[in-house]
């Protein structure tokens, strides 16, 4: 298996503070979008997805949420690619166009009231547009990292969910400031555009930083491979179901913590404020946890974190839910909330240095792309639906962490195998 070269790497703290700017920064765009989508879903259902029914509305809703995610393999086959042949900063520059397009068009978005059915039409065009668009952007931003610190892959590459957590810090402090201050006609009709316009401001700066980034010493001092798609379906099939399977802890856990504000607004009838304050406090942890998950990482390896943090999840998520659900309050929800997000820090931590462990360099965005925009999809994407309507199906609250303890146990077993077979 080929590995990354230890030449050239940036030095000093300055060139890594660069570093992770520019190779997070769509990450962190993505991420971003995703949540203020996510976190404003009750709002989103009534501009254009209205119906008789609330339920149904937001179940809608939800599900156009997770439709995105369904384009996120087609840009991952094509930006992998493009990765693999010509280049991490050549995939970087592009996603990050495309990513700032989607982002523009849910801005002026018109409403189903001012268009009809164009309206819900139109949403799902832009939402697919960003699906495809971030399809490449985790792997390229991953191994952009990694290959410029081989040395440090654990901490660089933890930057990814870092970056995640000041994107959620931001859009859920937006959430707590547009509830407390707007009316909820005024949130309806044109207040929750605001956190769109102020996503559509990062991406041109995003662009700029990215194009003037040195293509990493991996990439350039290895020969391309011709064909990095076929290359990896006939000789790296398992590693690539593997990594599928271990991604799947990841992002349960992610999108579970993004449909809590819903959850607590809808089934423990807490104030909308209460429930962003969980959230901004959750997303705070995970900025924090993550940097010192990679370093501990670097330290002790990525598997063995990884495992614990995935038992433990499987352990502990019924009895969180139950708790909450017996008090439903803010300390009780913030308690939940961060007790997840901690071991989401860890486990996530831990994943992009593993998965670029996992791969070689000619097949190193692909291999990370399709695995992890595979495993977003079938696990994370469709997951604030799945809870809802487990809830709808079973009468129980305490439904959603039966997706969080399945999600667990599929990575826990998916390491097992990744162990036996690289010793990773």
């Amino acid at each position: 298996m080929s590995t990354t070269t230890e030449t050239a790497h940036p030095r000093g703290a300055g060139a890594a503070a660069k570093l992770i700017f520019a190779s997070s920064l769509g990450n962190a765009l993505e991420f971003y979008e995703i949540l203020v989508y996510g976190y404003f879903a009750v709002v989103i259902a009534k501009v254009f997805f209205p119906t008789a029914d609330q339920t149904v509305s937001l179940l809608v809703t939800l599900g156009s949420f997770g439709i995105s995610f369904l384009a996120r393999p087609v840009g991952a086959i094509f930006l992998g690619d493009y990765g693999d042949r010509k280049g991490r900063k050549n995939a970087l520059t592009l996603s990050i166009l495309l990513m700032t397009i989607g982002t523009g068009l849910m801005t002026i978005m018109p409403s189903y009231n001012a268009v009809g059915i164009a309206a819900p039409i139109l949403v799902l065009c832009a939402r697919l547009l960003q699906g495809f668009s971030v399809g490449g952007e985790f792997a390229s931003s991953t191994a952009f990292l990694v290959e410029h610190r081989p040395d440090r892959a654990g901490f660089f590459g933890s930057w990814q969910w870092s970056s995640q957590g000041l994107a959620g810090l931001i859009a859920t402090g937006l959430g707590v400031l547009l509830t407390t201050t707007m009316t909820a006609d005024d949130l309806q009709a044109w207040g929750w555009r605001i956190p769109f316009a102020i996503g559509l401001l990062i991406g041109p700066l995003g662009y700029y930083i990215r194009s003037h980034m040195d293509e990493t010493p991996a990439f350039t001092d290895h020969a391309p491979a011709q064909a990095p798609l076929r290359e990896l379906f006939t000789d790296q099939w398992d590693r690539l179901l593997l990594t599928i399977g271990v991604v799947a802890a990841s992002t349960g856990s992610q999108y579970i913590l993004v449909y809590m504000p819903t959850y607590a607004i809808r089934e423990l009838h807490l104030p909308s404020t209460l429930a962003f304050t969980a959230a901004v406090v959750a997303a705070a942890l995970q900025t924090v946890a993550v940097p010192f998950a990679g370093l501990f990482v670097d330290r002790v390896g990525q598997s063995r974190v990884m495992m614990a943090a995935a038992a433990l999840f499987a352990l502990t998520a019924f009895p969180a839910f139950v708790i909450l659900d017996a008090h439903p309050s803010l300390a009780v929800l913030m308690a939940m909330v961060c007790w997840i997000t901690l071991l989401k820090s860890f486990f996530s931590g831990a994943l992009p240095s593993l998965m670029a462990k996992i791969f070689p360099v000619q097949t190193r965005v692909t291999g990370m792309a399709l695995s992890y925009n595979i495993s977003v999809p079938l696990f994370g994407g469709f997951a604030p639906l799945i809870a809802a309507s487990l809830i709808q199906l079973t009468g129980s609250k305490l439904s959603p962490s039966f997706y969080l303890i399945g999600t667990a146990l599929v990575s826990l077993a998916a390491l097992i195998g990744l162990r036996a077979k690289m010793r990773v």
